[in-house]
């Protein structure tokens, strides 16, 4: 869903977008630095596509209708069924042409870009809290002709273009609207593109910075193989706070060293199954860390698949309650021996919520002022950091307390993990045992830099890591299967570089991590370098000298 997954298919034809109801909008007033554009919709619609028809042109020379011009072209002079062409001179034309060629075709793109992809998953998500955010910020920027919000009408025009077709676009929605005019500031949108802009440059900066660090550099040329030829033992539990038993998966570490290791619960991340990590679990087991990894019924695949069927909500913070009751089922489990799992200690692994979930399981407290944090964050949307979304979700849902720290408790490793409006300053401090933290360059879901940074600093143990992968992005530790991918429909732009290649390095990073539990400076600050790709691997002095060349 989103930016994602733009259908450019939808572009090629001259048809008009959707039959336009008898009340529907027919004028819109752009309000940007104080100045008032009216432009008519059909107008605007009509220049969109043939804006992308023209950028879709090949070289002239190319294919055509006999006539030497392409087929593209040969389109271009065809009348539109929509509306005629902005005329020359319009107000339209005047201020489309002052953008760039690149930006015209952003903006065409943007207004035939799908808004809501899937029926019932849409309809679902309209009623989320996520989705309510996310109109009322929308209502706030596009108003009726009185200046009031559109987000009431917004919904209830949505869940009726959802009812009549699979996907929705911009242009389809202002279409749509049953207003005889309509105000868009776009200086307010604009804003929300140039926090993306903003955050996508952060992040080049970041990687700038951490190459000025000077680190000792390792490049790796025998690797750990990011996969296993071992399948777990599933087991079901009876646990108090669920109808249905528990599903968790076993991975019995292999060899004599594997009652002498700590054991690791390995916690998917929102709407992540068992198995996407079992790529980790397997290749952990083979060389001696046993493993257990629970499924989380009702915010695991089958949860997000059910909401993509409209057949439920889709899971959100509220999830995280019942995933607490989860750890701490499985932790009395082992402790009482109806897990017969060998090991010395634990050591808790997450990605994503999991990671969120591993802390507060850890026993790390919240900081008070979480509704007032919450406030200041998404008083515009957070597209730059949409983990934030859910972590004010737990203002509405309510905080769940952190358990009481297991008694051996021997390290945590976070994937992705975020967590910085629950921890301002830092969530590792209080934590007597060292934690890993990994984060991607091209995490814009957690972003690095404000979460796994964030969270890491000031540092608790000098044996905690933090690891930055270039490349990686927030799905980069997890392994999908066929099935798992059609639902998700992940674009290219949000797997970074290849996932085998990453995790194999993350497998590497982690085992040497685990065994850096006793034999401390295995895993020192450095720059590694496997099949290509880079990480960075920061103790906390070095990070603490990234964050100053970063504000300096």
């Amino acid at each position: 869903m989103g930016a994602a997954s733009v259908g450019l298919s939808l572009l090629s034809g001259t048809a008009p977008l959707t039959t336009r109801p008898a009340a529907a909008a027919e004028l819109l007033e752009i309000q940007l630095e104080g100045l008032e554009i009216p432009v008519r919709i059909d107008q605007l619609e009509a220049w969109s596509q043939r804006e992308l028809a023209l950028a879709a042109a090949p070289p002239e020379g190319g294919a055509g209708d006999g006539s030497g011009r392409s087929p593209a072209a040969a389109r271009l002079s065809a009348p539109v069924a929509s509306a005629d062409p902005p005329p020359a001179g319009s107000d339209l034309e005047v201020w489309l042409n002052l953008l760039e060629p690149q930006s015209r075709r952003a903006l065409a793109r943007l207004l035939r870009a799908p808004l809501l992809r899937d029926r019932s998953f849409g309809s679902q998500l309209l009623d989320s809290w996520a989705g309510s955010q996310m109109l009322a910020e929308v209502g706030a920027l596009l108003t009726g002709p009185d200046g009031d919000s559109s987000a009431p009408q917004l919904q209830r025009t949505l869940r009726q273009l959802l009812r009549e077709r699979r996907e929705v676009t911009t242009l389809a929605l202002l279409c749509a609207l049953p207003e005889a005019s309509l105000r868009l500031r776009l200086d307010g949108l604009l804003s929300l593109a140039e926090q993306w802009r903003l955050q996508i440059e952060q992040q080049g900066q970041a990687l700038t910075a951490l190459r000025t660090l000077e680190l000792p550099r390792q490049q790796r040329r025998l690797l750990l193989t990011a996969g296993t030829q071992l399948s777990p033992r599933r087991v079901e539990l009876m646990v108090p706070h669920r109808r249905e038993r528990l599903p968790v998966d076993l991975w019995p570490g292999q060899g004599p060293a594997a009652g002498h290791q700590p054991w690791l619960l390995v916690l998917p991340g929102l709407g992540g199954d068992a198995d996407q990590l079992g790529w980790f679990a397997g290749a952990l087991a083979e060389r001696g860390w046993s493993v257990a990894v629970p499924q989380h019924p009702g915010s695991d695949g089958r949860a997000l698949r059910e909401a993509f069927d409209g057949r439920s909500p889709p899971p959100g913070a509220a999830t995280l309650a019942t995933r607490l009751r989860d750890v701490a089922a499985v932790l009395a489990a082992r402790r009482d021996g109806r897990l017969a799992l060998p090991g010395e200690g634990v050591v808790l692994v997450g990605h994503s919520l999991g990671g969120l979930t591993a802390l507060l399981a850890a026993g790390v407290q919240p900081q008070p002022g979480l509704a007032g944090r919450c406030s200041q964050a998404i008083e515009r949307l957070p597209v730059g950091n949409p983990s934030r979304l859910l972590q004010c979700e737990l203002v509405s849902t309510g905080l769940p307390p952190p358990l009481a720290r297991p008694d051996d408790l021997r390290g945590l490793v976070l994937f992705n993990g975020f967590g910085s409006l629950l921890w301002p300053d830092g969530a590792t401090a209080s934590l007597p045992v060292p934690v890993l933290m990994v984060g991607g360059s091209l995490d814009l879901v957690t972003p690095p830099l404000e979460e796994q940074l964030q969270l890491f600093l000031p540092g608790g143990d000098p044996r905690s890591r933090l690891v930055l992968v270039e490349g990686g992005s927030h799905f980069s530790p997890v392994r999908l299967l066929e099935q798992q991918e059609a639902v998700l429909r992940l674009g290219r732009e949000w797997v970074g570089v290849d996932p085998v290649t990453v995790q194999t390095l993350l497998l590497g990073l982690g085992s040497d991590f685990l065994t850096s539990l006793k034999l401390p400076g295995l895993l020192p600050a450095h720059v590694r370098l496997q099949q290509g790709v880079r990480a960075y691997v920061l103790d906390p002095a070095s990070a603490r000298r990234w964050r100053r060349r970063l504000q300096s």
